[in-house]
């Protein structure tokens, strides 16, 4: 069942992260948004520990902020490094 979790908060924390990144971030397909967002999710939750975040009782909102902060900087990376730029019509 954690799996399943995982996955369905990976792909809301990677559409928010593919939201808050600045300039088009469109360009990227559904599959990578997921993985952007499942590494911002684990890599968020490390990084909150790491920077002495307490889990709380309710919902560790810190802990969600830092997963999109990182999952928005994933997208950014990958919409880079994967090049697929839209054209324009001249």
């Amino acid at each position: 069942m954690e799996i399943i979790g995982v996955l369905i908060a990976g792909l809301i924390i990677g559409l928010l992260g593919k939201l808050v990144a600045p300039g088009d971030r469109d360009n990227i397909p559904l599959w990578l948004t997921l993985l952007c967002g499942i590494a911002g999710v684990l890599i968020g939750y490390y990084l909150a520990a790491a920077l002495g975040v307490d889990a709380t009782r309710g919902i560790d909102w810190i802990r969600w902020i830092i997963s999109i902060v990182v999952a928005a900087v994933l997208v950014v990376i990958a919409a880079t490094v994967t090049g697929r730029r839209t054209r324009r019509r001249v």
